[in-house]
């Protein structure tokens, strides 16, 4: 499945990749020119030498601000390139909802605007 086109290379699609982390399946939104290898263990992804982008944002990857990315956040990330999003924090036990944008971001895939 196709998303759009990449932001960082002339030519690639952005995909969907079913991987597995920690026992944990966790899509992989990344570029039809980057090209992943999996350590041993299948922990730690790198780029292999064939690959001529480096885009990938994966779905967890703002978890620790309950949130997962979906399909659809995606897409319009793509298009906009930044997007209003909304995080859970569960501090002093009460569940606190709050709304921050995200953008891309070549080294981390998504980095939060906090103003």
């Amino acid at each position: 499945m196709y998303l759009g086109k990449c932001p960082y290379c002339d030519d690639g699609q952005i995909e969907v990749r079913d991987k597995e982390v920690r026992a944990k399946k966790v899509k992989l939104y990344a570029c039809s020119n980057a090209h992943w290898k999996s350590s041993e263990d299948g922990e730690f992804f790198e780029l292999r030498e064939d690959a001529t982008c480096t885009f990938r944002i994966w779905q967890n990857s703002l978890a620790k601000y309950g949130k997962w990315l979906t399909y659809n956040e995606i897409r319009t990330l793509l298009d906009d390139g930044e997007l209003e999003v909304e995080f859970l924090s569960k501090k002093y036990g009460k569940k606190i909802y709050y709304k921050k944008n995200i953008v891309l971001n070549r080294e981390f895939g998504v980095s939060v605007l906090w103003d």
